[in-house]
């Protein structure tokens, strides 16, 4: 397989990928919708940030060893999962406080939180992706079949995985220049009681199937 060749295949594999509808997905339309744009690109940098280093630690054969070894998988898998169930069951609560009788916040108390913005949405999109060991098991498995023999192992890894960068940074934008468009109608009161049950009926279902090891 040429260079070239490598590049296109591999930019098809996770181009379908990037664009079927999962837990970023979710938590990308989410936070966007609730007007926090700025912490929703913050979810955005930390999913792809977790995307590099597992391209990064697959060309360095190190996930292999995530792969092979199931005390090492189980764990990272586990604590995924709690994290996931702990995220999507807050969403959850809150969505049915505001559903049985908690007042609406106003104007003034629906701005952003002083802890939202750009470096909480970044930890949450880098844990989100970086506990989910199915990902490293991906590229373990995928990788390394689009590198050529006589590429180096390294670099050739790293090109590849910027390849899946670019297509989630392009789909993200997408994502959330699509939840501002409907921004005023997504922040009804109703309307976020909605996306929130969704947002973290999807969130838990995720954790659930992480922790099932399905």
């Amino acid at each position: 397989m040429g260079t070239a060749t490598a590049f296109w295949s591999f930019a098809v594999v996770v181009g379908l990928l990037t664009l079927t509808p999962g837990l970023d997905t979710a938590l990308i339309l989410r936070t966007a919708a609730a007007g926090r744009r700025r912490e929703a690109w913050g979810v955005v940098l930390g999913i792809q940030t977790g995307t590099m280093t597992w391209g990064a630690l697959s060309s360095l054969g190190v996930t292999a060893l995530l792969a092979a070894s199931h005390a090492a998988y189980d764990t990272v898998r586990l604590v995924g999962a709690a994290y996931l169930l702990w995220m999507g069951a807050r969403m959850l609560w809150t969505s049915m406080r505001r559903g049985h009788g908690v007042a609406e916040p106003t104007a003034e108390e629906e701005r952003p939180a002083p802890t939202s913005g750009l470096f909480p949405g970044w930890r949450r999109g880098a844990l989100t992706n970086l506990l989910n060991p199915k990902i490293g098991v991906f590229y373990v498995a995928v990788l390394p079949q689009f590198i050529p023999a006589n590429a180096p192992h390294l670099a050739m890894g790293v090109a590849l995985t910027c390849v899946h960068v670019v297509e989630g940074l392009l789909w993200s934008a997408t994502l959330v220049a699509f939840a501002q468009v409907l921004r005023g109608w997504l922040r009804r009161p109703v309307a976020q009681r909605v996306l929130d049950r969704i947002t973290g009926t999807v969130i838990v279902g995720f954790g659930v199937k992480l922790a099932i090891g399905d």
